[in-house]
Formats: C-alpha cells, sequence, structure tokens
C-alpha cells in the first residue's frame, strides 16, 4: 500500500507544474489578502517592539496561538493611548505576507484597548440621538463673553485640575473672580453631581462663564461628562460652558454641547483670561497642529506610493490600455475586410458589365461574320419585305457596298 501511495505521489509530482519558493509565496500571498481583506483582531501584546524608523512591531497572542502584527510610523503616532506587553487590545487592518519569511502578519490601521469599542458605540448612538435634536448646533449655544468678571469652575475640589485652573487664572489675570463649584468628576453619583452645580450656576448667577473639567483618564473614567443628563444640562445653560475634560486626545459629549472645547483645563483657564501671549500661543498651536496634519498625510501619501512599483503600475497600465488596443485593432482588420470586399465586388460587376457590352457591341456581331442589311435606311429584318430590282446597302464589319436584290427566296 505504501509503495502504492508513493508511485501515485511521484505519478502527481511528474504532471504538476513545479513552483518556486517566491512563486508558491505570492500565490499564497494574493490568496490571503483578497480572502481576507479587513479584519479586527482582539488580543494580548507581546513582544511589543518600536522601531528607530517610528514602525512598530508586535506579537498579538491569545491563549491558543500568535499572530506577528505591524504598524506603521503614521498610524502608531495617532493612538490614544500607550501600548505595552499585556496590554488587551483589538487591532483593525488587513493581512499580508512578508515573502522574505514566508510568514503571514497583520498590517494594523488602527487600535483600541479591548472594551473601548463598546463604549463608543454607545456614545457614537447617544450622539446621533442628541445630536438629532438639536442639542448640539452652534446656533444655540451662548457666546463666550470677551473679558469675564467672574468664573465658575466646576470640577473636584481636591483635583489637579482646579489647581492648574487657579494657577493660570491668578497668573495671567488675578482680578478674576473665581466661584469653586466641588463636584464628583467620576462614578456613579458623578452625572447627578455635575448637573446640579449646573444649574445652581444659572439660578443664582454664579459666573460669567462656566469651566466644566477634570484631569485625563481612560475612557470608562470620563464617562460622566457624557451622561445624558449632563449634556442636556450643557446644553439648556444660559451661562456659556467651557469643557474642558481630560487631555487634548480626550472627548466627551459636553464637548459638543459646550460653547467652546478646551483641550485641558489649563487652556480653559487661559481661554478666559485671554492675553497677546495666548493669542501667539494658539497661532503656534494651529501652525504645530497643521503641520502635524500634513506630515500624517505626507506620510500616508508616501506609504500608499511605496505599494505600487514603476513595473505594477505599467503592467495595471497596459492592462487598462489592452481592450482598447484590441477594438481597435479589430476595427481597423474590418475596415480593411470591407474595403477589400467591396473593391472585389466592384471589379466584378465591372468585368460582367463589359462582357455584357462587348456582347451587345455591333461590330463584334459584324466581326463575326455578320452583315447589316438596309433599304431606304431602314434594317431588312424579313426577305419577304423584299422585292426583284430594290437598292438595299450592305454593312460589314469593314465597309459597306450598295447592290440590287435579283431574286427573292422565302
Amino acid at each position: 500500500m505504501r509503495d502504492a501511495a508513493e508511485a501515485g505521489y511521484s505519478k502527481g509530482m511528474s504532471e504538476t507544474r513545479v513552483l518556486t519558493v517566491s512563486e508558491l509565496t505570492g500565490i499564497v500571498k494574493n490568496l490571503l489578502e483578497e480572502a481576507i481583506p479587513s479584519v479586527t483582531v482582539e488580543g494580548e501584546i507581546s513582544n511589543w517592539r518600536p522601531a528607530s524608523s517610528g514602525h512598530v512591531y508586535f506579537t498579538l497572542k491569545d491563549s491558543g496561538a500568535s499572530l506577528q502584527s505591524v504598524m506603521f510610523k503614521g498610524r502608531a503616532s495617532r493612538l490614544d493611548f500607550k501600548p505595552a506587553d499585556g496590554t488587551l487590545v483589538r487591532a483593525r487592518g488587513a493581512l499580508g505576507v512578508y515573502a522574505a519569511r514566508g510568514q503571514y502578519q497583520l498590517v494594523v490601521d488602527a487600535m483600541e484597548l479591548a472594551g473601548a469599542g463598546d463604549i463608543l458605540a454607545m456614545l457614537e448612538e447617544r450622539k446621533r440621538r442628541l445630536a438629532a435634536e438639536g442639542l448640539f448646533e452652534s446656533g444655540r449655544k451662548p457666546p463666550l463673553p470677551s473679558f469675564p468678571g467672574r468664573v465658575a469652575v466646576i470640577t473636584s475640589p481636591t483635583g489637579a485640575a482646579l489647581r492648574d485652573i487657579l494657577s493660570v487664572l491668578g497668573r495671567r489675570n488675578a482680578g478674576i473672580r473665581v466661584t469653586i463649584l466641588p463636584a464628583a468628576v467620576q462614578g456613579d453619583e458623578a452625572p447627578a453631581a455635575i448637573t446640579r452645580q449646573i444649574e445652581a450656576a444659572n439660578a443664582f448667577g454664579l459666573g460669567d462663564v462656566i469651566i466644566l473639567g477634570r484631569g485625563g483618564g481612560s475612557l470608562e473614567d470620563l464617562l460622566a461628562f457624557s451622561d445624558e443628563s449632563v449634556v442636556r444640562a450643557v446644553a439648556a445653560s444660559r451661562i456659556p460652558v467651557i469643557s474642558a475634560v481630560g487631555h487634548e486626545i480626550d472627548w466627551s459629549l459636553c464637548d459638543y454641547a459646550a460653547s467652546l472645547r478646551a483641550p485641558t483645563p489649563s487652556a480653559a483657564a487661559e481661554l478666559v483670561s485671554e492675553s497677546a501671549a495666548s493669542v501667539a500661543d494658539r497661532v503656534i498651536s494651529a501652525s504645530e497642529t497643521m503641520l502635524a496634519s500634513l506630515r500624517s498625510r505626507i506620510e500616508r501619501a508616501r506609504l500608499l506610493v511605496e505599494s505600487f512599483s514603476p513595473e505594477h503600475l505599467e503592467l495595471r497600465f497596459e492592462r487598462a490600455l489592452q481592450p482598447l488596443r484590441q477594438r481597435f485593432d479589430d476595427a481597423k482588420e474590418a475596415i480593411i475586410r470591407g474595403a477589400r470586399d467591396a473593391c472585389l465586388e466592384a471589379r466584378h460587376r465591372l468585368q460582367s458589365s463589359c462582357a455584357v457590352l462587348r456582347a451587345s457591341d455591333p461590330m463584334a456581331i459584324l466581326a463575326r461574320g455578320f452583315a447589316v442589311v438596309r433599304r431606304s435606311g431602314h434594317a431588312v429584318r424579313d426577305a419577304g419585305t423584299l422585292s426583284a430590282d430594290d437598292s438595299i446597302s450592305i454593312t460589314f464589319s469593314r465597309g459597306a457596298a450598295e447592290a440590287r436584290i435579283m431574286e427573292v427566296k422565302e
């Protein structure tokens, strides 16, 4: 049995085209990349290795398997958290094959902490619903005063955010009066406490502007500022509200309902104590943000261009032109065939007409030994019309003669 199996295998091998390693890897690469163009994978980060180029190489693993992964510089620079070995994440990207090592890997486009996706989906649904009610429309937001005299600060009385706000206000404009409205900024009690303080500030006119903020934290830590009751309180506030929740990369639904969003609590304090230096700082910050965005776009464009070699582009161009060239060649051949057939048909018709004309030529008939007999200028077709002694003229192929009828025979 084993000898028979080996013989069959050898026979099969002889009938199959032998592939090089590169050819087989290329086939696997095409099949894999076409079959799974995009996928989201959850796993634990292992062997996190940032390279000097800015690209990051790492492994995603679970209890049963591991997956080699790479995240290029442009994508890695936009992560809103710091990955490390042991971090559980969800990575979205496309499968690719690294031919030099003969292994497949995940090219990651985006990555988030595991569990954050469900919260984000909930927040997006709430954001759409509240936006549909018009809570985020700019027309309903009260404008910020140019030079506020009193600022109401709603935050934790023991947090670093309050210390930062007081420090900035004291340094930039010590004449601004500050009303501190303490509230929990995290946990189940936080939404109700924040809502009460917003309503109190409006009821008693405790400030020309409200700074609502806290320090940075995880997505779960900031959920109080995306609570529906808090968002509605911010949207209903007659006093303009500056949302200063977390750090620059953090966000909450209060950001959309507030009159203005500040990237940090300190930045909110600077906004309500405007100065020439602050305006200059904002211009510099805006230029840096613009440059970072341009660099990111250029990097994405560079990566996109690098994915196409000149040979590949030429092949794609040739493939696009091939149907047009084929149609042109077919049309040219059809025109040539049609012209040739028309010429042949015209030639045959001309030859046929010439033959008919030659056959009908009286001189040709006379050349065969016939003659035309006329009497009084009219052709004689019946001897019975002639009488003895009639004068006739006879026309030959060459020349003519005059004659007289001697006798008529029927």
